[in-house]
């Protein structure tokens, strides 16, 4: 399998940690990282706009994930391989995969089982929660997903070969997925910022800034990575709603 180098990594560290992944194959003392990557809200997490004026508003907590090209599924998998899906996401189309990749950082750590979410990207990317970046030894820029430019890289290994990323290593801004109806029913358009309130027990919080990001056919649907939605004690959350900020109208004298 063809290996490159990558920062704070030579060809001996990455052959050392590729026996390492491989000897390990499914076992793994990071469990967080083998699971299927979104969890739903409490069903009681629920806007208090009445039924039938408005989309429901589903919160979801999305865990660590990697988006591939086709060409480097085929890399880590096996030449003509292709993803599998294991589970329907909330947005049609999308998909948790079987197949799962280690993401190796330049400290020489790594995170096994990381999901592989369908289908296949442009670019490839690896969207991680900020206490994952810690581990790895990467200073996580927050870029709104597909946003890769300039970003940090790392090394990927699959079952049968090893991508080094140059760039795609991300903390997803947190954001709102919208349709039309919901666009019009917020008053917000692509790419503003909205509020997300949240109440839970002890633990009732405001999150500033989703950004809005608008479609045809898409659900509505707010992401939050792993670390915001334990902040905010989403699981056992009582209600949640979009607040569109206020107009400031402050002015300096």
């Amino acid at each position: 399998m063809a290996v490159s180098a990558t920062a704070g990594l030579n060809r001996a560290d990455v052959e050392r940690i590729v026996r390492d992944v491989l000897a390990r194959g499914s076992r793994s003392a990071e469990s967080a990282g083998s699971g299927i990557p979104v969890l739903r809200a409490a069903p009681a997490a629920a806007s208090a706009v009445p039924a039938g004026k408005r989309n429901p508003l589903v919160v979801n907590i999305s865990a660590r994930h990697v988006h591939l090209t086709q060409e480097h599924v085929e890399i880590l998998f096996g030449a003509g391989s292709k993803l599998t899906p294991e589970k329907d996401l909330y947005q049609d189309g999308y998909y948790a995969a079987t197949e799962t990749v280690a993401v190796v950082g330049p400290r020489r750590r790594m995170l096994p089982n990381v999901r592989v979410l369908g289908p296949c990207r442009d670019d490839s990317q690896v969207e991680l929660a900020f206490t994952d970046g810690i581990s790895l030894g990467i200073d996580l820029p927050v870029r709104i997903s597909g946003d890769v430019k300039g970003t940090p890289g790392c090394i990927l290994v699959g079952p049968k070969g090893v991508v080094e990323l140059k760039q795609g290593v991300i903390r997803a801004m947190r954001h709102v997925h919208m349709g039309p109806d919901d666009l019009a029913w917020y008053g917000v358009a692509d790419k503003e910022m909205i509020h997300l309130r949240i109440e839970s027990p002890g633990c009732t919080t405001v999150l500033e800034d989703l950004a809005v990001r608008a479609g045809k056919g898409i659900k509505l649907e707010v992401h939050l990575d792993t670390d915001e939605g334990n902040a905010v004690n989403l699981e056992k959350a009582t209600k949640v709603e979009l607040v569109k900020p206020e107009p400031c109208h402050c002015h300096m004298k």
